[in-house]
């Protein structure tokens, strides 16, 4: 017998880059280009006072963060999951609601982490191929299946479904759990959160790494009903009860307290994107319409792969999928005024 025959052998989910380069503009992995809020600063300063908080176990029913993330959406904290980032979330749903032997449905240009997880958790899939104009076709979600997972919007397309085609996916899906992840959706799109008393088969998902400027942290949440929610958190207690720390629990409760500078937050990247789509149709660039913060672009006289070399001898990370259908495509995350002029100034040499 070998062990190498019984080893877990899965495809991993690749990250973006993250290379040690001076002077480096990245635009390559949705963050957030504006610094984290004021009240986060103030916090930081009394966890260095308090060391108890790195001694001790943290409190493994996330009391603070669950009762700050209730009273800021309404909800009552038996409808609230959360986790080290959407990602771990989300596989947690995975592992806890798709056992069918029917496939789970998403779209086949989507978050490739969902098909890792997939692969890993060992569950039927179905690779749903979104339009020509990389839209999801919500009609190719009424057929049977053991599952939907929508990201919305979506990534890497940056395109959104009104709330009205998301609740056409329910209403057919009854007795399935559908998974609506928001990573994006203070960009632009309108959230499924208020459906969740209306379906108790939907789970929505969201993460502080993009619109709170916190991805360091590692913050994700999920809202459900009160029975899906308990079922999620049976699972996470069968894994690992301490999955978040003090530290990161205390920052991501005070946050929410600053309501106007996550406002002015989103609208300064979403002012900046409005005008950075204008700058690549100058370029002769066509993308989708984004609701995200990053456009999806590729160039009818230019390959994508070779625009991402040369940015890259520039300093300027973007990120390029070596996928059929969208590997003439780039997707280019917002930064600041002054990220974005400067990757216009280096695009016109570029495509020129």
């Amino acid at each position: 017998m070998n062990w190498r025959e019984y080893v877990r052998n899965v495809t991993p989910y690749i990250p973006g880059e993250q290379p040690k380069i001076d002077n480096l503009i990245k635009l390559n992995t949705n963050e957030n280009p504006y610094s984290p809020s004021g009240v986060v600063k103030d916090e930081l300063k009394k966890l260095a006072e308090d060391y108890d908080c790195l001694r001790r176990y943290p409190k493994p029913n996330c009391d603070a963060l669950e009762e700050a993330l209730s009273e800021y959406y309404g909800l009552p904290r038996e409808q609230i999951f959360t986790g080290v980032g959407s990602d771990d979330v989300i596989c947690t749903l995975f592992l806890t609601f798709f056992h069918s032997s029917l496939p789970v449905l998403f779209a086949d240009i989507t978050y490739s982490f969902y098909e890792v997880w997939a692969e890993f958790a060992g569950f039927p899939k179905e690779l749903v191929p979104v339009k020509e104009d990389l839209s999801i076709d919500i009609n190719d979600y009424r057929k049977e299946n053991g599952g939907i997972v929508i990201a919305n919007p979506n990534a890497p397309t940056g395109k959104a479904l009104p709330l009205e085609k998301i609740e056409e996916v329910l209403k057919f899906n009854r007795d399935s759990v559908v998974i609506v992840d928001e990573a994006y959706v203070d960009f632009g799109a309108e959230s499924a959160v208020s459906l969740i008393n209306k379906y108790d088969n939907l789970i929505v998902t969201q993460t502080y790494s993009k619109s709170r400027n916190l991805a360091g942290l590692r913050i994700g949440m999920a809202f459900a009903s009160a029975e899906l929610i308990a079922k999620v958190k049976a699972i996470k207690f069968s894994i690992n009860s301490y999955t978040m720390n003090e530290p990161s629990l205390r920052l991501a409760s005070a946050v929410l307290k600053d309501e106007k500078y996550f406002r002015e937050c989103c609208d300064k990247v979403i002012k900046t994107r409005e005008w950075s789509v204008e700058e690549f149709k100058k370029l002769g660039f066509t993308f989708p319409e984004s609701s995200a913060n990053f456009v999806f672009v590729t160039h009818s006289k230019v390959n994508a792969n070779d625009i991402y070399k040369a940015l890259r001898e520039r300093g300027i990370l973007v990120r390029h999928f070596s996928i059929p259908r969208i590997d003439n495509y780039l997707r280019i995350s917002i930064g600041t005024d002054d990220e974005m002029k400067a990757l216009f100034a280096a695009l016109k040499e570029i495509v020129a």
